[in-house]
């Protein structure tokens, strides 16, 4: 990274914003069971409420009076327009899972990212509903709750459960039956940081979905911080900016993905 953070720095980053999160998740509980206002964006299964818009404008303020000199990639918009990986980079995603947060009130997530010039350097998704934070970053290690994150097992694809975007395997994009059927089960979530907390925990050999910044960047960092491969669907590096069809699972599976 051009712009070296000591783990000292790191730590004070880390503790504001675990302070942050839990005041954001205060505050979505405290609404969950109010009437929402909810509006389509790029068709009627792309939902956002105001319960996104707010939380996403509460996370900016948060980083515009912690760290003014940084730029922010919010999903709703209340950030800045990035274009570029240079600098600080903020990312987030106020509810991840909406459509689950709409009509379950459950199983959905807050994720939040720090790059440096690119590179991942702090990375947090929220279960909201099961209060439950994966955090953390190379320099640091994974947390589970704050415990450090217990070595995910190399299990073969027959013998786990895979985690899948729901609308590729009914279009068969990328094989996905094939892979589907060559897994134990495959599981539909409808929230990419439910879907990742799983598999950080053990619990998924791998997610495939099409995912987008806010969608991946707290959860490649967390990934490949402990040990697992985030790529594209074809096995290409994955830029922070990217918007594409993204595989996560553990480095046996990458190849056993590829081939399929």
């Amino acid at each position: 990274m051009a712009q070296i953070m000591d783990v000292n720095e790191i730590k004070v980053i880390d503790k504001t914003v675990k302070g942050w999160l839990k005041e954001s998740r205060d505050n979505v509980l405290r609404k969950i069971d109010t009437r929402l206002t909810v509006n389509t964006k790029s068709g009627r299964t792309d939902l956002v409420t105001n319960i996104d818009k707010q939380n996403e404008k509460f996370l900016v303020s948060k980083i515009r009076e912690f760290d003014p000199a940084s730029r922010i990639l919010g999903e709703e918009g209340s950030g800045d327009d990035v274009t570029t990986t240079i600098g600080r980079v903020w990312i987030i995603d106020p509810i991840d899972g909406t459509m689950n947060f709409v009509k379950q009130r459950n199983h959905f997530a807050i994720m939040l990212a720090l790059y440096v010039d690119g590179e991942g350097v702090l990375g947090y998704i929220l279960d909201v509903t099961g209060n439950h934070l994966l955090s953390g970053g190379p320099q640091i290690g994974v947390f589970d709750n704050g415990q450090p994150l217990t070595k995910v097992a190399d299990t073969p694809l027959r013998e786990g459960l895979m985690g899948l975007s729901g609308p590729m395997v009914l279009h068969n994009d990328y094989n996905m039956v094939d892979i589907a059927n060559q897994s134990l089960g495959m599981r539909v979530y409808g929230s990419a940081g439910i879907d990742i907390i799983s598999v950080l925990r053990g619990e998924l050999v791998g997610y495939i979905s099409y995912l987008k910044p806010w969608d991946f960047g707290a959860g490649k960092i967390l990934c490949e911080t402990a040990g697992m491969m985030v790529t594209t669907i074809d096995g290409k590096p994955l830029g922070m900016l990217s918007s594409t069809t993204v595989l996560l699972a553990t480095r046996r599976h990458i190849e056993t993905f590829l081939q399929l």
